[in-house]
């Protein structure tokens, strides 16, 4: 989903309106939801909806977010990141809390599990990712699967213990303005791919801001990925 603070409407089909169970910060910029779930809501791993706050004001300002518990969990999951300088929908998260209601839209989104391959996340295109690996794990079908995720710096990095529990060494993290030791230290770029994948004939999942993306998806198809092999939200 995007990771910036645009606004737009909910979408047709919604609103349906969720209690806040539970809110908690995994670090100083990244917030976790926990909602009641409405009875019959479905939704596929990497699928998402738009999303409100329900309160003066916000009702018609929505953002699309992700869903990262599990499809079967009896509550649903958010993970938000919270962008202060836009004073927009998610700096309104920031003081969203236990108790407090949400507005949900339909699930929709492109990112869907196709197979084995490497995921690349960038920031907070994580989220997409978190409920597919979940759902791996559980299966006990992580095997060939590789995440890379890239971060400003360590301290954007959330959830590491479990994403290292899950992945071991098929864990990977890149850096882009901190200097991590034992950690790159810039934009992923044509040599590192060469060096992380080694094999293009695989499918490559890719979620983060729009020129993450993009420049990703460029330099894929260059080293000779198919281009049905590559999988984006659209």
């Amino acid at each position: 989903m995007s990771t910036s603070d645009e606004v737009t409407a909910l979408t047709p089909g919604g609103p349906q309106r969720v209690e806040v169970l539970g809110a908690e910060f995994l670090n100083t910029t990244v917030k976790r939801f926990t909602l009641s779930r409405p009875k019959g809501f479905r939704f596929t791993p990497g699928q998402g909806c738009m999303v409100a706050v329900d309160s003066d004001g916000w009702r018609d300002k929505a953002r699309p977010f992700t869903f990262t518990a599990l499809p079967g969990a009896r509550t649903l999951e958010l993970i938000i990141k919270i962008y202060d300088e836009h004073q927009g929908v998610t700096w309104r998260m920031r003081t969203v809390g236990k108790g407090d209601h949400l507005l949900l839209g339909e699930a929709f989104g492109t990112i869907t599990y196709k197979g084995p391959g490497v995921l690349f996340a960038g920031g907070a295109g994580i989220t997409p990712f978190l409920a597919i690996l979940r759902q791996l794990h559980q299966h006990k079908a992580l095997k060939g699967h590789t995440l890379v995720w890239s971060n400003r710096t360590a301290g954007d990095v959330f959830l590491d213990a479990e994403l290292g529990r899950m992945l071991g060494r098929h864990y990977l993290k890149t850096f882009t303005r901190e200097n991590v030791i034992g950690f790159r230290d810039r934009r992923i770029d044509r040599d590192d791919l060469v060096q992380l994948v080694r094999d293009f004939d695989q499918r490559f999942y890719l979620c983060g801001p729009e020129s993450f993306v993009t420049d990703l998806k460029a330099l894929l198809l260059d080293l000779g990925a198919a281009p049905e092999s590559l999988v984006f939200e659209s």
